[in-house]
C-alpha cells in the first residue's frame, strides 16, 4: 500500500482531533470561566526511523517525512473578559488563582464564579457543588442574619463574621487536568494565593477565553486541511487501483 496513503490518513486523523477541540471551544463560547483547548501538532518520524531501522537525518529513502500527529491537547489559561452582572453571588478573580469546590469525587478548581445560594444558605456552583472556604469547609450564609458582602480580598462578610473564599494556585498549570463541567483536578496539592495577591470582584463574572472569530478561522483552516488529506487518500487509492488493473490485464 502506498506510503503516502498512511501519511494522509495520519494527517486526516490529526485534523479530526483538532476539529473536535475547536468545536468544543465554540460550543462553550458563552460558558463562564471556560478555558479553551489547543491541539498541539508534532512532526512524526518515518516508520523506519520509528522502528529503529534508520536514523533521523540520514537523507536515505527511509528517512522520509512521517506526517504529523497530535502530540497533546493543551489548555489555554488566558483570563477571559470580566462581565458586569450586578449579581452579588457572581465573583471573578483578578489575576492568578482558582476557586475550590467540592464534589463526591473530591475537591476541584474552577475559574467560573457564577455561583448561587441555596434555600439553606449554602454558596454553590451552577451544578450545586459547594464552594469552599480557606479552611476546606463549605461556605454557608445565614439567610436570616441580614445582608452580606464580599470584600475585595474574597471574604464573605456577614454580621461581623468573615469566611475567606479558598483561592488557590497550583505549583504549575501543567498540574491541572480538565475533567469537564468547567472543573480542573489538581495532580498535586495547590497552594493558597498570598493575602496581598487576593483580588476578587463582586458582581462580575469571568467569561470564556474563546474568541469566536479566531476559532472560526481555525475551524475553516482545519476543515480544509482535513479535506485535502481525504483527497490525497482518494488519489492514492485510485492510483493503486489503476496500477493493480494494469498488472492484472498485462499479457502473461
Amino acid at each position: 500500500m502506498p506510503y503516502g496513503l498512511y501519511i494522509s490518513a495520519e494527517g486526516a486523523s490529526a485534523q479530526t482531533r483538532r476539529l473536535e477541540a475547536l468545536a468544543n471551544n465554540m460550543a462553550n463560547v458563552d460558558t463562564a470561566g471556560f478555558k479553551r483547548d489547543l491541539a498541539i501538532f508534532q512532526a512524526r518520524y518515518s516508520e523506519n526511523v520509528q522502528q529503529g531501522y534508520d536514523s533521523f537525518g540520514s537523507q536515505s529513502v527511509n528517512d522520509l517525512s512521517g506526517g504529523v500527529v497530535v502530540h497533546e491537547t493543551k489548555t489555554d489559561f488566558s483570563t477571559g473578559v470580566f462581565k458586569r452582572t450586578g449579581i452579588p453571588t457572581d465573583m471573578a478573580i483578578s489575576g492568578d488563582g482558582f476557586f475550590m469546590v467540592r464534589r463526591p469525587a473530591g475537591d476541584f478548581l474552577t475559574r467560573a464564579g457564577n455561583f448561587m445560594i441555596t434555600a439553606a444558605g449554602r454558596l454553590v456552583t451552577q451544578d450545586n457543588d459547594p464552594v469552599l472556604n480557606d479552611s476546606g469547609t463549605p461556605i454557608d450564609i445565614d439567610p436570616e442574619a441580614g445582608d452580606w458582602q464580599l470584600s475585595p480580598t474574597g471574604a464573605v462578610v456577614q454580621q461581623g463574621s468573615e469566611q475567606n473564599l479558598a483561592i488557590v494556585q497550583p505549583r504549575s498549570l501543567g498540574d491541572l487536568v480538565k475533567v469537564g463541567n468547567n472543573l480542573f483536578k489538581p495532580l498535586a496539592q495547590p497552594q493558597p494565593v498570598a493575602d496581598e495577591q487576593r483580588n476578587v470582584q463582586s458582581g462580575y463574572v469571568e467569561q470564556s477565553d474563546v474568541k469566536p472569530a479566531t476559532e472560526m478561522m481555525a475551524l475553516i483552516e482545519a476543515s480544509r486541511a482535513f479535506e485535502a488529506n481525504i483527497s490525497m487518500i482518494k488519489n492514492h487509492d485510485a492510483m493503486a487501483t489503476a496500477l493493480t488493473e494494469r498488472v492484472l490485464m498485462a499479457p502473461s
